[in-house]
Order: structure tokens, then sequence, then C-alpha cells
């Protein structure tokens, strides 16, 4: 045999296999947290806690600097992600829908030109996952400890797997044992590794127990705002540190579902730190307290997100070493910002900008340039027509986002938005956050409490942490009018119904619950 005729002979080999066309599209890995907010991945700020391996991310491609969210809540900013869609046009407005799963979503598309696709840790759309191959996904929210996750996917029923550990280990374990063992390597691969972590009520693995126990953290500045500036829904909210925070979220109470070891370190950890509080309680003042309140929360939450940022290493660790690294792009998110003490807070929901915006880091070795900072205003509503794209693979009209691939690559399109429009619905609800909508230029934004009659406007540039609206100020006027304009052309362009589509049946009992939770002893 001539050189010629074995050099047809490998050819013929690799199609056949489908080696050559795996290797032409790039393999996509989505990481994606509840919860998780720009402040805690030193990427963005360092000065709470260092995530070396949300770093590499960053050093090793784009941070996107102002990546917001359509409907800062965990079910339907899933929901978006999935469809590339608005929630009004995906049906998943508020926490407890189920999501059609019979509509378009990009997994779907994406199997039809040739991707392999996997889903694993938490999913929250109550729906069984169509469009994934294989699918590992928590049952409900999910627990930190023990979990239980419901296996399956296409050509698989779904059985329900018990596991023992904590669960954003187990979410990296099973996620590398898919990438190692059980995917088809002639197929390129999309898949969605979402771990539970950072959500409430941040309980720690136990190697991060007791770490940061020496440490004060620093307060932020508006710690104790007394929404003076606002108007009356910052004033009327159910999400206040000082107020809100449970038994359970402050570590007085532990988790029911530890086992016998998992408990007792747990005990070892938290009892002598919760005594030595309950020993000074009587004499510290409300001040004090808060105080306290404020640093056992913040604590716990970076205790939690460090698991993360140990997971995302091993993934790292493993691409690297498997040279898959140079072709897959790895794309890091959230569902929606989070609220780490600022005015005095914890959760997200509102449009203010500790819960618009999300960290968004993506690295992709073979096709972008490493250390961009991005501008832009993108969406995750962005992130479904990326994948598309990214895959070669047709992009759906009916889609609201737009690819950010030309951003990934260092491209500046003279035609990208200048504006976002933001809608979020669940009111009466948990926390107790009135329904708005609103529009933001990164520079001015204008927000629409209408169930309340009441408009805020708040000028980022000079005043960044939203202390005062200066709707009704004549000096802004003009950029008032401009912005209504842009919320009208908004609403219009994504058709958004006068009519709230929400479930308005479901809510009483959604009060009830939230302000049972609510209750703090300490």
């Amino acid at each position: 045999m001539n050189l010629r005729q074995t050099v047809i002979l490998s050819l013929t080999s690799i199609l056949a296999s489908g080696l050559l066309c795996a290797a032409e599209k790039p393999n996509i890995i989505f990481i994606f947290t509840d919860d998780h907010c720009t402040q805690t991945l030193s990427a963005y700020d360092d000065t709470r806690i260092v995530t070396p391996n949300f770093d590499r991310l960053a050093k090793g491609g784009a941070r996107f600097d102002r990546c917001y969210v359509t409907n800062s809540i965990c079910g339907p900013s899933r929901a978006v992600i999935q469809t590339g869609k608005y929630s009004h046009k995906n049906g998943f407005v508020q926490n407890g829908d189920l999501f059609n799963m019979d509509q378009q979503t990009f997994p779907k598309l994406l199997r039809k030109v040739g991707y392999e696709t996997a889903v694993i840790g938490k999913w929250h759309l109550k729906a069984t996952p169509q469009g994934y191959d294989h699918f590992d996904i928590l049952k409900g929210q999910g627990p930190y400890y023990n979990p239980s996750l419901d296996t399956g996917g296409s050509e698989a029923k779904a059985t329900l797997e018990k596991n023992v550990g904590y669960t954003t280990d187990i979410i990296s374990d099973k996620t590398l044992q898919w990438l190692k063992k059980e995917r088809d390597p002639s197929k390129p691969f999309m898949l969605m590794t979402q771990h539970k972590a950072p959500h409430r009520e941040w309980q720690p693995a136990p190697e991060y127990l007791n770490w940061l126990d020496d440490v004060e953290l620093a307060e932020p500045a508006t710690l104790f705002d007394r929404y003076e500036g606002r108007g009356s829904a910052s004033k009327n909210q159910e999400m206040m540190i000082s107020d809100h925070l449970n038994d359970r979220d402050l570590k007085f109470v532990p988790p029911h579902y530890l086992n016998e070891e998992q408990l007792q370190l747990w005990q070892e950890a938290y009892g002598p730190k919760n005594e030595a509080f309950l020993e000074k309680r009587d004499s510290m003042t409300l001040e004090e307290i808060v105080r306290w309140k404020y640093q056992r929360y913040a604590k716990d939450y970076l205790r939690v997100v460090k698991s993360v940022d140990d997971a995302v290493g091993e993934l790292l660790d493993y691409l690297d070493e498997s040279g898959l690294a140079e072709n897959t792009i790895v794309i890091y998110s959230s569902d929606n910002g989070w609220y780490l003490g600022e005015h005095g807070w914890y959760d997200k929901r509102w449009m203010y900008e500790e819960s618009l915006r999300v960290p968004l880091l993506v690295r992709w070795p073979k096709s972008m340039e490493a250390g961009q900072v991005v501008d832009e205003i993108v969406s995750n509503v962005d992130f479904a027509p990326t994948f598309l794209d990214l895959a070669g693979a047709p992009i759906p009209g009916d889609m609201q986002g737009r690819s950010l691939v030309p951003l990934m690559k260092g491209e500046k399109p003279n035609d990208w938005r200048d504006s976002f429009y933001y809608h979020y619905y669940e009111f009466p609800g948990y926390h107790s956050v009135a329904r708005h909508y609103g529009v933001t230029t990164g520079k001015h934004k204008l927000i629409h409490f209408y169930q309340l009659g009441e408009w805020e406007l708040y000028d980022l540039e000079s005043d960044p942490d939203e202390l005062q609206t200066v709707y009704g100020n004549a000096d802004y006027a003009a950029i008032t009018e401009d912005l209504k304009a842009k919320i009208a052309e908004q609403r219009r362009i994504l058709e958004v119904p006068d009519q709230d589509p929400v479930r308005e049946s479901t809510h009483p009992d959604r009060k009830k619950k939230a302000k049972a939770a609510g209750k703090a002893k300490p």
C-alpha cells in the first residue's frame, strides 16, 4: 500500500467514526450557579474572596461587565436560557410555573446539527427535560447534602438516584464522569453543569465550615440603608438581614437531611459559634446584632462559593489534561444577581444593579483573545442564540436575543443594543418585591412600579448605589422622556402584553409562606 492509499484509508476511517466532524465543531460547556453575584468573584471584585478558578476563565478569555437578566429570579431565568425568549413569551414568568417542554429550545436544535447534549445539577423547571441525551437533575431546589437526582435522557426513562455527600461535589463528580466515560467521543457536545450553590440557605461543605472564622468581612456601605431616596416599594419588601433571615439561614437549626457524621461536624463547627453569640446577645444593640447577622450570612455565602470555585478548577484541569480545552468553549454565568448586604438586603428580584447584573465569563482558547473586557450590554436572553451560533446552527427568528460570538471575538457591532428592557412579575410572593418593568442604558435607569403607580429614575454615573431617585427632577426631564420612549419601543418589539401573564390564584399562599419563612428568632 502506497502513501496516498494509506492517507485515504486513514481519512475514511476518521470520517466513519465521526471524529473529524467533532473536531470541526467546538464543544460547549455552560457552568451555571444559583444566586451568585459579581461581588463575590475576584475577577470582578477581590475585596471579599479570591476565586482563582473562575479567574482562570476571565484571564483566558473574556469578562462581560454588563450582563443583565430579563427577570431576576431562578426559574424564569432558566426558561429564558432554554428558549432565548422573555418570560411572557416562554410562559414561565414566576417560580412555581411549569415549563412547557414541548416548545422550541436550544438543546433540541443543537441535536439536529449533531451535538450530544447533557444537563447535570439544578434544573428547577418542574418539567422533565427534553432535548437532552442525558440528564442528572436535582429534585426541585435540591438540598446541600445527600441529594436525590432524576437520571435519564432522550433514550432512557428517568430513574431516581439517591446520593450521599455534598451536593456541589456530587454535581462536579457526575459532570466529570459524563465527560470521561459516558459521552460519545465522536460527537461535539453541549454540557450544562448547574450548581445549587450559592442559593439560600448557604450550607457549607464540611471542609469549609470554619473557613473565614478569623476574618472580619468589610460591610457594604449601604448595609443600614433607610431608603429615604426611593419610592414605597423599597420600604415594603421582606428581604432585610435585620428582620427576615430565619434560624436555618443563621445556622441555629441544622439541616434535617444530614447523616450522623455530617451532623456531628456541623454541630462541632456552629455550636461554639452560636453559644458565643447567645451569651452576649442580650447586651448587644440592634445595630450590633445586624452586624453579627451580616457576618454569619456573608461568610456562609462565601463558603459555598468556595466549593463551586473548587469544582470549576477540577473541570478546567480535566479539559487541559485531556486535550479538550483548546476547542471547548467554557461559559460561566448565574441565574440572577444577589444582595450580599447591600441596602441591608439578601435575595434578588429588583431591577437595581446588584440583582439585575450577573457574572458572565467566557473562555475559548482556539478562537478568543485572552484578557478581554466587554462593556456592551448583553443578557441571558442572548445565551441560546449564542450556543446555536457557536454550533453553526440556524438561529430561529422568534428568539429575542442575539449571538454574543462577535463580541467574544473582539468585534464591536455598530448596531448593538444601547438599552435593555427588564420585567419582574412575582407579587404577591416571597420577599414582597412589587412588580415592575423598566429600561437601562447603563448610564441611566428608569423603573416603573406599575401596580403602585410609581416611577424611579437613577443616574448611575453620579449615583451608582441608586440611593436617590431623580424622577421628576427638571434637570432630567429630557432623559426621562427618552427612557419612557425606549420602554414603549421595547414593549412593542418584544410584544409584551398589557395584562400580566401570571397565575394570580397561587399568590395568597405564597404570601403566607413568605411571612412565615421571614420570622427570625435571633
